[in-house]
């Protein structure tokens, strides 16, 4: 979500459905070996001294410019409520992706820290309302569809109070297209009961393990929801873009939202102009970048489901995930742990690892991918294994803290001041 246009580019008038439908599918898989992995991790932004208030978009950007150069050549940007996302490249196995995102996650907190702002890796901003402080054309039409769209309050909450831990795999070779597409999302339930660290949303416990799923399980379906895959995974993809509703168009000046129900199939088809013209390429490319299924196919795939986590959490939440997709001797037996619990990402949502059907998968899952662990990870692994065996999340951890220190300590890592 860390895109921001501020112009758009003309490009290529789209003729009609085929040609926007090849565009499409032109940019769904790659042919590429399974290995290379890539890291965002984001983090809210808390200010030590008045954790209830959002910090501003000057001071966010100015510590932002402040950051020395990153070892792991991460990319800084920030969402619309003020978390910063921390976007690696693309690295050749998943320790090198772990490493090099964890180097630059410790420069950016020590950076932000000696600013007076604490970084704090949860799944949802457990104190501050909703309030978008990214002055972005991108947010401001976004804010604007999903208000007339009938989403405006949990769209808020998704842009301003939501972090996630996304790792990008590679989409494999054509044989392997619609199988690991299909694997990706049937892990999610169980990788978002794992991740979990959403218990609490604008001061309050909610009721969730994972709040952060349960605010996309609450937006717009032809948007956020799963994808799903028939016979071949590009057609399903095509299907689902061209039907997926157009949330702004671009202009010189910025953005203009679209507050009316127009799929871009109806806008290329010319039944339902937009702007006074036909779509470009650039248009279709811009409309992917707006569709939030919890594993979007770009080449890659983005799998989005997974909570931020704290630093001894996420890399072993990473490794799993890479694991159960690129490891063949995981990837076999991680079909088969969460062929039961697939689709239930209401109950992740709700009681994440307490139902038991997603305890027992999560366990398995996280012992198989234990078994293929570098040595790097060992300590990492070790924990998280021991986490789910007690049946616990990043959620439970987090509950305690606000039990012992306040929520605001809890949220802003003063554990230790009085």
């Amino acid at each position: 979500m860390a895109t921001t246009a501020t112009e758009a580019d003309t490009g290529r008038t789209l003729s009609g459905h085929d040609e926007a439908a090849e565009h499409i599918a032109r940019q769904a898989f790659a042919d590429a070996q399974v290995g290379a992995v890539g890291l965002e991790l984001e983090s809210h932004t808390v200010e030590l001294t008045a954790p209830h208030r959002r910090i501003t978009w000057n001071r966010l950007r100015e510590v932002g410019d402040s950051v020395p150069d990153l070892p792991g050549s991460s990319a800084i940007t920030f969402e619309p409520g003020g978390a910063v996302e921390l976007s690696g490249p693309p690295r050749s196995d998943v320790w090198s992706a772990i490493s090099s995102m964890r180097a630059d996650h410790e420069i950016l907190t020590a950076a932000y820290r000696g600013a007076g702002i604490a970084l704090a890796s949860l799944g949802t901003d457990p104190l501050r309302r909703p309030e978008r402080v990214n002055p972005g054309a991108r947010y401001v039409a976004m804010e604007r569809h999903f208000g007339a769209a009938g989403y405006g309050e949990t769209a808020l909450q998704m842009m301003t109070c939501t972090a996630s831990l996304q790792v990008n795999v590679q989409s494999g070779t054509p044989r392997q297209w619609r199988d690991r597409f299909v694997l990706a999302q049937r892990i999610g339930p169980t990788m978002a009961a794992l991740s979990a660290s959403s218990p609490m949303l604008t001061g309050r416990r909610t009721g969730r393990r994972n709040t952060r799923q349960w605010i996309w399980d609450n937006l717009d379906p032809r948007r956020c929801a799963p994808v799903e895959i028939g016979v071949d995974p590009t057609e399903s993809w095509v299907e689902y873009a061209l039907r997926a509703p157009v949330m702004l168009v671009r202009n010189k000046d910025g953005a203009d939202a679209v507050v009316t129900h127009v799929p871009f199939q109806s806008w290329v088809d010319g039944t339902m102009p937009l702007a006074g013209r036909a779509p470009t390429t650039e248009d279709l490319d811009y409309h992917l970048t707006t569709l939030f299924p919890p594993v979007r196919p770009r080449r890659w795939l983005e799998l989005r489901y997974l909570d931020a986590a704290p630093d001894w959490w996420w890399p072993a939440l990473a490794f799993t995930a890479v694991a159960a997709l690129d490891d063949p001797q995981v990837a076999d037996a991680a079909a088969e742990i969460v062929e039961p619990v697939g689709n239930a990402w209401g109950v992740a949502a709700r009681i994440g690892l307490e139902d038991p059907a997603l305890h027992a998968a999560a366990h398995r899952l996280v012992s198989a991918a234990c078994a293929v662990a570098p040595p790097e990870l060992a300590t990492d692994m070790e924990f998280l294994l021991e986490r789910v065996e007690q049946g616990r999340c990043p959620a439970d951890d987090f509950i305690d803290n606000v039990a012992e220190y306040g929520v605001e300590k809890a949220f802003s890592g003063q554990w230790d001041e009085p």
